[in-house]
This record gives C-alpha cells, structure tokens and sequence, in this order.
C-alpha cells in the first residue's frame, strides 16, 4: 500500500458522533489512527453509543443534550472528560476545545452556531450539517472573507479549504474540480439526485404517502429527517444552495438532473465543452474520508464499482411539478437574505408534522410555500438576524396549526 504525504495526527472535534456520519466517521479515524485522534464528541440522546465511543477514542471534551445525560457521563468519567450540555453547550464545545478539523455532522438549523463558532476560530471545517450554508451562507461568506483577508467580494470569496464538504453530491464536485483549473473554468455544475422513491409514483397518489413509505429510501440509508428531504427532493434544492455558497457559481449555472443508479454523484461542465464525473458505489465514507484527507486521497478497502455489473445509468429532468419543495429553495435561493433561513425552519417543523402523523406528505411543500409567500426578506448579515427569523417562522407555523405546546 502506498503511503500519501499528509500531515500526521489532524485533532478532530465530531458533532453528531452517534448518528450515521458521526459513526462512519470514526470509521475513518480506526482505518488511519496514526493520523486522526478524536478530541471531541458530541451526540444527542444516545448515550450507551456515545460512553463506547468515549472509552474508544478518550475525547477531552464532549456534549451531550441533558442534564441527566451529562450527569451520568460524569458519574463515569469524572475529571477525565469535560462534558457539556445545555442551549449554549454546542457552540462551547466547539470555542473551547482544542482541534484541527469540525466534522460538523448535525442535522437542521443547530448546526448553523457551531460552524461559525468554528469559523470564527479559523478552523477547517468538514461539513455535512447542510442547513449552515442554507441559511447562512452570506454570514459564513463574511466570516471568511475577513480570516482571508482578501480584497474580493463576500459573494465570491472561496470557502474552499476553509470548509470542505461531506454531502456525496458537493465531494463529487470538489474532485471535479480538482481534475481541472477549478471553478474559474467550470461552466456549469450539474447535481446528482436519486429521485427518492416516489420518483415513478403518479402526483395523485402523494396525498396518500406514509412516513413509513417515505423512509424507505431506494440507494441512501440515512437518517430520518435527511431521508424525508430526499423523497420531497427539498434535500436536493438544499444542495443548490449549498453549491452556490461553496463555488461562487450563479444560479443559472447550477442544474439538477435525476439519476436512480446513485453512481454517478455529480458532474462538473468545463468551458471547453469537457464535462468531468465522479462515480462510485453509494458510501458516505468516501467523501467524509476525503474531507478529511483533502485535497490528498487515502485508501479506503472493500467493494469497487464495476460498471457491467451496473449495466446502465439513467438520467432525466425534475419534475418540478410533482416535487415543488425543489423549485421552492431554488426560488428561495435566488432571493436570498433570509428567505433560504424561512424555507429551511418551515421544513424542519412540517417534516417532524409529517413523522409524527399530523399532516400528510403534500402538506410539507404547502406550508412551506405560505411561508415563503409571507415573509419580506432581509440582510441574513448576522446569526441573530437569521435564528430570530427561524424561530419567528416555527412559532407561527404551530400556532396557526393549534399545535403549541404539543
């Protein structure tokens, strides 16, 4: 095995450690531990998961959410392990501890805090908490900008090496990229999407979908909430957004196009007319791996894609028609201020509504809409402006459905 010339011993400080990345990623720390130590975890409420990765990985640090929860860990580790918890434990976590990389592995607006506390620290960070560049991708522009200290416009500073992406889909496009003269040269971007699985499902029948027929994603397993945005393709409207903060591409030159295979993870079109692809097998530990290794590649053993054994790969167009969250957050997007902040808190809370059995699957896309229609953008220029905005759009949203308190 050829070794790659990396620097040795990255400290890693993971967000999410119990869930599907989290857990992945220390796959990636086991694989290649003479170069990756875990400094810090932080998980949410599974604790026994969390108490084996500490005993494992012997973190300083970790959070976990509860007074309860963070007393029994301490009742375990005592002084070994500063343990946080609570509304503000996340973002101390992350100002306090002392780390190279954030594998912010999150899921919805908590994770926004914590990418810039990171940021705000001049720390790289590995991202798969995909709602940090959708309602605050003008803020962590800023951000950067000033550590740069470069003299181009906020709304074309690269975030590239500051932040590297996790999503399968924006990985694919950063080693496109690399394969040419970066994004100077792209023409365009083209997003991968499996299509979820209601891809063939005629749009009369939606009303009728379950959360059970919902999570039962055809090529992903992930978590929940993510899975959800991918049968409603608002998961792929996220990544639009995502695309535009992470290489400073226009609108009009990011596209979306259905693939069903989930081999081909996105497509990068040069000025020249090339148009360059990243394929592979569907696995999130490649590009968590890479995020980590970037812009060296490691080796990762274990299956290889054999394309006769695919056979064939399909591509077609959205329907936008079937899937209006996907139009929703490209719209959402082109507005810009904190029109993305509103599409995203409004999602958040109707796909809990939706697991839970409180509205249905097409309620998702129509209290999102009105709540995009109501609101009156503004500057998303700071994090209190853009939570102050969430929090406006969560309460509305239950309080007009007689769910407060619920």
């Amino acid at each position: 095995m050829t070794d790659v010339c990396i620097d040795n011993n990255k400290k890693l400080l993971i967000l999410g450690s119990t869930g599907s990345i989290g857990r992945s990623t220390c796959n990636c720390v086991r694989r290649f531990s003479e170069r990756f130590s875990v400094t810090g975890l932080a998980a949410g409420g599974n604790v026994s998961l969390l108490i084996e990765q500490i005993r494992e990985f012997y973190p300083s640090s970790i959070y976990i959410a509860g007074k309860e929860n963070a007393d029994a860990v301490k009742g375990l580790f005592g002084d070994k392990v500063n343990v946080y918890y609570g509304n503000d434990g996340l973002e101390r976590i992350v100002s306090e501890t002392d780390y190279d990389i954030l594998v912010n592995a999150l899921v919805g607006a908590v994770g926004f805090r914590p990418t810039v506390a990171a940021l705000s620290r001049g720390k790289r960070v590995a991202l798969a908490n995909k709602e940090s560049l959708v309602i605050g991708g003008d803020s962590i522009r800023a951000i950067v900008n000033k550590s740069q200290k470069t003299s181009k416009p906020v709304d074309e500073t690269p975030l590239i090496p500051n932040l590297l992406p996790i999503d399968s889909e924006h990985s694919a496009i950063l080693q496109c990229l690399q394969a040419g003269d970066g994004a100077e040269t792209a023409e365009s971007i083209i997003i991968t999407a499996s299509g979820g699985p209601f891809r063939n499902l005629p749009k009369e029948s939606f009303a009728a979908i379950t959360p059970e027929q919902a999570l039962n994603h055809p090529t992903w397993s992930m978590g929940k909430k993510i899975t959800i945005d991918s049968a409603t393709l608002m998961n792929k409207g996220f990544e639009v957004i995502e695309a535009r903060h992470l290489f400073s591409l226009p609108y009009e030159r990011l596209r979306v196009c259905v693939h069903p295979q989930s081999i081909v993870h996105s497509l990068v079109e040069f000025h020249d007319g090339a148009v360059i692809a990243q394929l592979g097998l569907p696995d999130m530990e490649l590009p968590i791996q890479y995020a980590l290794s970037w812009p060296n590649r490691l080796p990762i053993p274990g299956k290889r894609l054999s394309l006769p054994t695919i056979g064939s790969l399909d591509f077609l167009e959205p329907d936008m028609d079937k899937f209006p969250c996907l139009r929703l957050c490209i719209e959402a997007g082109k507005t810009g201020g904190t029109a993305p902040a509103v599409i995203n808190a409004a999602n958040e809370v109707a796909v809990n509504l939706f697991l839970s059995k409180k509205i249905g699957f097409t309620d998702i896309a129509k209290i999102v809409e009105n709540e995009l229609n109501k609101h009156n953008p503004i500057n998303a220029d700071s994090v209190d402006t853009i939570m102050e905005v969430d929090r406006e759009v969560r309460e509305r949203i239950l309080s007009e459905l007689g769910l407060v308190g619920l």
